[in-house]
């Protein structure tokens, strides 16, 4: 006769691990986007990323590490022929590569519902069980948000209107404005996107036509329509959107969603420009985040070990709680985010149109 087993105890939590990261994924915007990074257990609480500059650039700013022209009079292209023209017999000059490493610290992140053995017990709706849905939409709430700060601290910035800051933002989004953004990420030899995530809670990629990716709040989604050129989701002719993908205008690609807010009250005096404002002074800012392939990564919250899952059912009597009447359900997590190269992303900060 077979030994019979705990196998269906011991899979409890794995079972509300799974349960809190089908629950997290679909309202992933920005967790699936990014170099998605592995971090294993007992590696260290540092992540450090290494890349090596091209040939003729400088570590000074994100243009000069990506392109490699440097600035100066004549014909540049003229200057690097010659410097690599040779001489019969003689050997040129060995030179070397120059390293670039960028590190970021994990941090630990947590989340907790408590409830009673009354409510465990007598409650008519199934709480403990609502509680699991929840954790698995503010693991991923709370993910987005460190995502939408530590990437907007990008170097590469740029401002609606005759704006130098975002406190001066006077305009809005325009075909113009995002040109501009264009036009530097590929002198910058930016790549387009051409994967995401898959919306599960394994690793995994799934292939997306190519293109710079633009990710926004939904209040700019009429802004985004009214750009000349604009093709929307439902009339590509080939190819799968992106979940939240609205359209796409020449290189960019459309992505918004409710979670990354405005900075309300932030920009220059409403005046006579037609932008939204909250409390009807000042311009709500909303930044776009213009990506492209490779230029940021995060640890990606996926797999067995992303979550350490809590689910404490009342009955569990402690010296804290002797009568067992207390029960609790969350979990705790790493998570870290890193821009790898300023140059192949970019931050537009602009207003939005009043609607009439």
């Amino acid at each position: 006769m077979a030994m019979q087993t705990f196998a269906l105890n011991a899979g409890r939590l794995n079972k509300y691990k799974g349960q809190i990261l089908s629950h997290a994924v679909p309202m992933e915007v920005l967790g699936k986007a990014g170099r998605q990074v592995r971090f294993p257990k007992n590696n260290s609480d540092t992540y450090v990323a290494r890349r090596f500059l091209p040939y003729n650039t400088s570590s000074t700013n994100a243009n000069t590490q990506n392109q490699f022209f440097t600035a100066g009079t004549g014909n540049r292209d003229v200057t690097i022929v010659q410097a690599h023209q040779t001489q019969e017999g003689v050997t040129s000059t060995p030179t070397s590569i120059t390293p670039m490493d960028v590190t970021v610290v994990m941090a630990q992140y947590d989340c907790l519902y408590g409830f009673t053995d009354k409510t465990y017990d007598l409650y008519e709706d199934d709480i403990p069980k609502e509680m699991i849905t929840q954790v698995g939409e503010r693991v991923t709430f709370v993910n987005e948000m460190i995502i939408y700060g530590a990437l907007r601290a990008c170097t590469n910035q740029y401002y609606g209107g005759t704006g130098t800051t975002v406190a001066t933002v006077n305009g809005g989004l325009t075909l113009g404005f995002v040109r501009k953004i264009s036009k530097n990420l590929q002198a910058n030899h930016g790549k387009p996107v051409n994967s995401v995530l898959k919306a599960s809670g394994a690793y995994g990629t799934d292939a997306v036509a190519a293109g710079f990716t633009v990710y926004c709040h939904t209040d700019l989604e009429p802004d985004i329509r009214d750009i000349p050129n604009f093709t929307p989701a439902e009339k590509y002719a080939s190819g799968t959107p992106m979940p939240g993908e609205i359209g796409k205008v020449e290189r960019f690609r459309f992505i918004t969603s409710p979670d990354l807010p405005a900075v309300q009250d932030g920009g220059a005096a409403v005046g006579a420009t037609g932008l939204y404002s909250t409390s009807g002074s000042n311009i709500d800012v909303y930044t776009l985040i213009v990506t492209a392939q490779d230029a940021w990564s995060q640890v990606a919250v996926r797999g067995k070990d992303a979550l350490d899952p809590t689910y404490l059912p009342p009955g569990q009597k402690s010296k804290s709680d002797p009568h067992g009447q207390r029960g609790y359900a969350g979990t705790i997590w790493w998570k870290a985010v890193m821009i790898e190269n300023n140059g192949w992303m970019a931050i537009g900060s602009v207003g939005s149109k009043t609607l009439s």
